[in-house]
């Protein structure tokens, strides 16, 4: 099995966030989302909260896979979205992975982009000094750029190498969104850490599947359906909308192997409420097509974005269905897009962040 192969589930995508932060900050965009014009009084909240991929994985997007037999029949993805990922999947069986030689390394770099949801602080003090508490119509957003990328030696005994650059806003709605924005500033600092044979201090790998865990996954997508039904349980809305989450989380990765690629993609063509979201869906430079389901009780819809040509797995995002917390309709609240290369050393310091 070659590098590429061994290394299916590389989470170096999705910034550090504690479990309260992640059900916070979802509660709060949701709340936003979710409430009537005069909404009921809510305890005070932090300043603001991060909300990004993580939290739509973790919190939101749930799905039950239905078997449809042929692609495209009912019970599975709309017949043109089943077409889309069938070609997909069958340039992906074409696809030879890149090995990675003695002394090399893996360059995983994710570009992404999270939004962050709370209040600001005058409404927050506002709300103090009235002895209420803010109201789901006080969360407003915006969006920041979460650049990092992980470096994987050919020996996976040596040191991984991971730099994540600070977090830079990119897009604000409004006056009130600009404050927020302002008030936040940076996440953290440019930094860089080693992991000495791809484990954190705590002995845990930074991986999100194992080479055993990746190599005992079915190769048959009715199979690995069933499979995925079973990890994710009762999780979130629906379990159809969790499925296609499941599925987005290890190909952003951007480390999956061409032949495991492909099953994804046939597995995906087995949900229900499947369609083409975009024919043509750009996401940091590179175009493709965009395959989603709507989540209509949460809001958000999760896509994935793939070259039905080439198999290429381009990205992943959530899409807002309804306004909320100060940003429209169709707004990505997260998205990300990994490339990986092979490489002959890693870059000194925190350079990737100097571009």
């Amino acid at each position: 099995m070659d590098e590429i192969s061994l290394l299916n589930r590389v989470r170096a995508d999705v910034p550090e966030r504690t479990p309260d932060d992640v059900i916070r900050g979802r509660a709060a965009l949701l709340r936003a989302i979710e409430a009537p014009a005069t909404a009921p009084a809510r305890r005070p909240r932090r300043p603001w909260i991060w909300v990004g991929s993580a939290v739509a994985a973790t919190c939101a997007l749930t799905g039950v896979f239905v078997f449809g037999g042929a692609l495209g029949a009912p019970g599975g993805a709309d017949p043109a979205a089943a077409a889309v990922l069938g070609a997909a999947a069958t340039a992906a069986r074409d696809v030879v992975d890149p090995v990675v030689g003695p002394g090399q390394y893996l360059e995983v770099r994710t570009d992404a982009i999270y939004a962050a949801s709370g209040t600001t602080e005058a409404d927050t003090e506002e709300a103090r000094e009235r002895d209420t508490t803010t109201e789901a119509s006080d969360v407003t957003s915006f969006l920041e750029r979460d650049l990092r990328a992980l470096w994987v030696p050919a020996d996976r005994s040596a040191d991984w190498i991971e730099v994540r650059c600070a977090r830079v806003p990119v897009q604000t709605f409004g006056p009130r969104s600009e404050t927020f924005a302002a008030e936040s500033g940076g996440v953290e600092d440019n930094a860089r850490q080693v992991f000495p044979g791809g484990k954190t201090e705590y002995g845990a790998p930074i991986t999100m599947l194992d080479a055993d865990s990746a190599a005992d996954l079915p190769r048959d997508p009715h199979q690995l359906l069933e499979r995925i039904y079973q990890e994710n349980g009762n999780a979130g809305p629906s379990r159809d909308g969790e499925a296609l989450v499941w599925l987005a989380d290890r190909l952003r990765s951007g480390t999956v192997p061409a032949e495991l690629r492909s099953v994804f993609y046939d597995t995906a063509a087995l949900i229900p409420g499947v369609t083409i979201t975009e024919e043509q869906a750009t996401l940091n430079g590179r175009t493709g097509t965009a395959i989603g389901r709507d989540e209509g009780e949460n809001g958000f819809r999760q896509d994935i974005i793939i070259d039905p040509a080439t198999g290429e797995f381009i990205g992943e995002r959530q899409v807002l269905l309804r306004p909320g917390a100060d940003m429209p309709a169709g707004t990505a609240t997260g998205s990300t897009s990994v490339t990986t290369t092979v490489v002959d050393a890693v870059p000194e310091g925190t350079s990737l962040c100097e571009g």
